[in-house]
């Protein structure tokens, strides 16, 4: 057996077992032996009931009774309670919505339970322990690693066909060079394979851990520095940067733009103006201005002969960009036009051949930028907003449309933590709008549960007598068989019927046709509606100043960015906002990350949040960034993170790649998954 043999060959694996690890990819021993835990149970600290204090916890006990119930506030939550003893003592664990446990947990058996022991609902208790059958374990160690499981496959399945290849693990190749493992005193992969799998000890789990991450970390980093590298060597357009231009610009506006903004400005036009590709990123919170400092480079870029296109996600934020824009460029001398999907034929041929001709000086547009009908005169300048909705290949494409390489600017609203900035945007350069313009009013957030709905709504209904307006935001369109899950079309009927039957209510979401959708948010900008219910499709860029209050259902269904992005709709105006997360969950985890939201105002800190809780995929909202392939690295040890990049910036100096296939291999295949290619 090699680790390249096929899974099939392992004692127990049948058709069936075959096809549960086919489904969580693992097809060979490698691929096995590369399947890392989750989660470490360790019990080399073992305690008897009654030496037991608040905090995690680990010890031996028999089942002395276990029992389901309904939760008395909440039917739809399950609440399974065991008693546990010892010769010194008895001891309660509860876990929420894991009724399967009444039968899992056999009475009188003894097994090794690991838990937070503390206060909570009431009264204190083992809070939700894992636990390990003392007499069923196929490794004899202290140490359990716990696996990402399915139904078919669980840990100790897992744990029994890892134990019988571990003789093979030798065979798995170090894809980082020596001199990097030996310089960092990091463990070679063999080794640091083998311990994940059978740790003896905490020391002993850190160091493979530390040196897993440090190779994932290391080839993203690198990843980034190859990319970034060759993109420099392409020659770029040339756009001057005249300042007597940027100051006309400055000055059509109708307010001062804020330092950050200024700063962002003056690096993003001394890019463009050099021979080499700009690529960077333009990160801001919510209502920053970057589309503001996009504009003052697309001005600047037309000056020197060239076209700009800005692609957006959706047709509403193409409309109001396209709006917002529009009578700033032609003060300015600028033609612009709108390019969407949902056009009028005759109207699509007009747009495409003023753009070929060269008569538009900026292109507004969503994926309709990038088919291939459309034709650019000079495309010197590339503007991607919410830029990580957009897939690589998509992004590359509207490149492509250019003569010669164009400057890229990429903007994002979901703020990005500096150390994950740093290892996915490896290839990017990145600047920050780290302040809101003055004047804004902080944004009165409330997590809200059902037996206080009334009383929003009174307070809803008041603000909307005084000329306010509101949005209603649920997560699904139709109505499913997800119990607490509302729908904008079930919700409309409900609001429209009974407690706002007495106001304009609109409906929106993103199976509308373009033109009822344009119409809809016409007459909400306009006032000719009180109240509108929308799926997340305003989450970006929607601009109503009147609109002051947001109700969000089912908030828990909600990564923290995107709340965060849902709640900047409101708090554009003169009058106080206010936020109202609706949530049906009493799950303990879920409510606190909500209640982050009524802390903290904060983008880049609740992404951080979402980051440690959720995972990069969540904070992207495409699988895009789900397969950076951090299994084991922590984003935020910022000292591992700067240790690498040092490491990766020294190694691309000095060496070639192509002399190391297994790293070269490596990053190739990730270069498909980066910010761009």
């Amino acid at each position: 057996m090699t680790t390249k043999s096929s899974v099939s060959r392992l004692k127990g694996v049948g058709p069936i077992l075959e096809k549960a690890l086919a489904g969580a990819g693992i097809f060979t021993i490698a691929d096995l032996l590369n399947y890392y835990p989750r989660r470490w149970d360790s019990y080399l600290a073992i305690k008897s009931i009654r030496d037991i204090q608040p905090g995690l916890v680990s010890f031996e006990a028999k089942v002395e009774r276990v029992a389901m119930r309904m939760s008395h506030r909440n039917r739809r939550l399950t609440i399974t309670e065991a008693i546990l003893s010892d010769s010194t003592g008895t001891i309660k664990a509860i876990w929420f919505n894991q009724p399967y446990l009444a039968q899992t947990l056999v009475a009188n058996n003894t097994y090794r339970f690991r838990g937070n022991y503390e206060y909570k609902n009431g009264y204190i208790s083992l809070q939700a322990p894992t636990f390990d059958k003392l007499t069923t374990r196929p490794f004899k160690q202290d140490i359990i690693p716990i696996y990402p499981e399915t139904k078919q496959l669980t840990s100790t399945i897992i744990r029994k066909l890892i134990a019988q290849c571990m003789d093979v693990s030798d065979q798995l190749e170090d894809s980082l060079p020596d001199a990097i493992v030996k310089d960092h005193e990091l463990l070679p992969k063999s080794a640091s394979i083998r311990i994940l799998h059978t740790a003896e000890s905490e020391a002993q789990l850190d160091s493979a851990k530390r040196s897993i991450s440090f190779e994932e970390i290391f080839e993203l980093v690198l990843t980034g520095l190859v990319i970034k590298r060759n993109i420099k060597t392409s020659k770029a357009v040339e756009i001057v940067y005249k300042p007597e231009v940027a100051q006309k610009f400055v000055g059509l506006l109708d307010f001062e733009l804020t330092p950050a903004q200024k700063k962002a400005a003056h690096t993003i036009l001394e890019d463009i103006s050099k021979d080499s590709p700009m690529n960077r990123l333009l990160e801001g919170d919510v209502g920053s201005g970057k589309t503001l400092v996009a504009l003052m480079a697309c001005v600047m870029a037309k000056q020197s002969g060239y076209q700009s296109a800005i692609m957006v996600p959706t047709e509403i934020l193409a409309r109001q960009h396209f709006l917002g824009s529009q009578k700033l460029l032609e003060d300015i001398g600028m033609k612009s036009v709108l390019l969407i999907s949902d056009m009028k034929k005759s109207d699509r041929a007009s747009t495409l051949e003023l753009i070929k001709s060269g008569e538009v000086d900026c292109v507004v547009g969503t994926h309709a930028l990038i088919s291939s009908a459309v034709e650019y005169h000079n495309l010197g300048l590339v503007v991607v907003d919410e830029q990580h909705r957009f897939g690589v290949n998509q992004r590359s494409t509207l490149k492509g449309k250019a003569s010669s390489m164009p400057h890229v600017l990429t903007m994002t609203a979901t703020p990005i933590p500096r150390s994950l900035a740093l290892v996915v945007y490896g290839d990017l350069d990145v600047s920050i709008i780290d302040e809101l313009p003055p004047g804004r009013k902080p944004i009165t957030t409330k997590v809200v549960k059902d037996k206080d709905r009334i009383h929003v709504y009174k307070h809803i209904d008041s603000l909307i007598e005084q000329g306010q307006q509101a949005f209603v935001v649920c997560p699904l369109i139709s109505e499913s068989d997800k119990l607490g899950v509302k729908s904008v079309e079930g919700e409309f009927r409900v609001l429209q019927q009974s407690v706002f039957r007495h106001r304009r209510i609109g409906l929106i979401h993103g199976k509308l046709k373009s033109d009822e959708k344009t119409q809809i948010m016409g007459d909400f900008k306009a006032g000719r509606l009180d109240m509108l219910v929308a799926t997340s499709v305003i989450e970006v860029g929607v601009d109503i100043p009147n609109a002051s209050i947001m109700l969000i259902e089912s908030a828990e269904r909600f990564g923290l960015a995107a709340l965060h992005q849902l709640r900047g709709r409101v708090g554009r105006g003169k009058h106080q906002s206010h936020c109202y997360l609706f949530t049906p969950s009493d799950n303990p985890a879920s409510l606190k990350r909500l209640e982050a939201l009524e802390k903290t105002s904060d983008g880049f800190r609740l992404a951080q949040i979402d980051l440690e809780t959720r995972g990069p995929g969540e904070i992207y909202g495409t699988m895009q960034h789900g397969l950076l392939n951090l299994r084991l690295a922590d984003i935020f040890d910022h000292q591992l993170v700067a240790e690498v990049k040092k490491a990766a910036t020294a190694f691309i100096d000095k060496h070639n790649l192509l002399e190391y296939s297994q790293l070269a291999e490596k990053v190739n295949s990730l270069k498909s998954i980066t910010s761009l290619d």
